[in-house]
């Protein structure tokens, strides 16, 4: 097997096989995984979720995790959130010409380890070599399928005036993460990826309660931007209080120094909940027992003020939170 991608990995000829074999069969073979067009996979819930997704993040590697995690946490994470167990992920690669095999490797074993963590099976495939300069190294596109819980329908049209407004950690740390890997501003500060797949987490807080509206993970856009998305498909205002909102030390740090709100940071870890008052407190005490919600807090609730995100300052006085505008860091996911 050579050390570089080559053209001819994406001939369909010898070369790709070599290289589905030494790289993609090997890290995700499973009794499901499939060489021919489609995979059949066996369904037995009523109702499924599916979803897809690209990933173009730059740097592909960064502090708590890389390209290929991210694509499995990104793919598991839309489909829980949706009320379902993941179960399925299909994957395409457009791989650069030049890259290195032992980090194409790198990336597929971490999909592995994390699908395997995630309880989801990698079933089929596909890999396009363009040439120099195409693409930024390495693209994956996924799409995943999931069984729905019965009983659960969430969804950003559904929240109801009354309800808590939840988030399971503290926010921004995905995007600041990426901004110091790019190494633009010379700060040098401990901020590591919350990226994580929450198929569990969300098992866990369904446990609790079926009656929950909004399940939604804060990827691009943080979850200031969830906010706004959540307002605009329910018609509800929102009140957040700026002190109960979790941020990492580390995250304050840089966003003070850059000028940013972590509220508009991407996380890859993070869901935002919608529940009633009721069960509030119950969610997060099952958040608190999961491994990547530790510091989950209610953060404010949902009012009548359709369209309004407002936001308390510890010092008194509420303000409106600015709606998010332009690209605060591209190719963030």
């Amino acid at each position: 097997m050579e050390k570089f991608i080559t053209l001819a990995h994406g001939s369909g000829g010898r070369q790709t096989s070599e290289l589905i074999g030494s790289i993609f069969k090997k890290h995700f073979a499973n009794e499901l995984f499939t060489p021919d067009d489609a995979a059949v996979l066996p369904v037995k819930a009523d109702l499924i979720a599916m979803s897809t997704d690209g990933f173009v993040v730059s740097p592909w590697r960064f502090a708590g995790g890389n390209i290929g995690k991210l694509s499995i946490c990104g793919t598991v994470n839309d489909i829980a959130c949706m009320g379902a167990i993941p179960k399925y992920i299909t994957c395409a690669f457009i791989i650069e010409e030049g890259f290195p095999v032992a980090d194409l490797e790198e990336i597929a074993a971490a999909m592995a380890k994390t699908a395997a963590e995630a309880g989801v099976k990698i079933v089929a495939g596909d890999t396009k070599v363009v040439g120099k300069g195409q693409v930024d190294k390495v693209f994956i596109t996924t799409a995943g399928v999931g069984e729905q819980i019965p009983g659960v329908r969430t969804s950003g049209a559904i929240a109801q005036v009354g309800d808590a407004v939840i988030v399971s950690g503290d926010v921004g740390r995905h995007g600041c993460t990426i901004l110091l890997e790019r190494d633009e501003f010379g700060i040098d500060a401990d901020v590591t990826s919350d990226c994580a797949p929450l198929g569990k987490t969300v098992e866990a807080i369904l446990s609790v309660s079926k009656d929950i509206h909004v399940i939604r993970d804060a990827t691009r856009g943080g979850v200031g931007t969830v906010l706004y998305e959540i307002c605009d498909q329910s018609q509800i205002g929102i009140n957040i209080k700026a002190a109960d909102i979790p941020v990492a030390d580390p995250v304050k740090g840089v966003c003070g120094m850059l000028g940013l709100d972590p509220l508009y940071l991407a996380c890859e870890g993070r869901l935002v909940i919608f529940a009633p008052q009721g069960v509030a407190n119950d969610i997060v005490k099952a958040l608190h027992s999961m491994p990547y919600s530790t510091n989950a807090a209610i953060i404010g609730e949902v009012t009548e003020n359709a369209g309004k995100v407002t936001i308390e300052q510890p010092f008194g006085g509420k303000t409106i939170l600015p709606q998010p505008t332009g690209e605060l860091l591209p190719r963030i996911c």
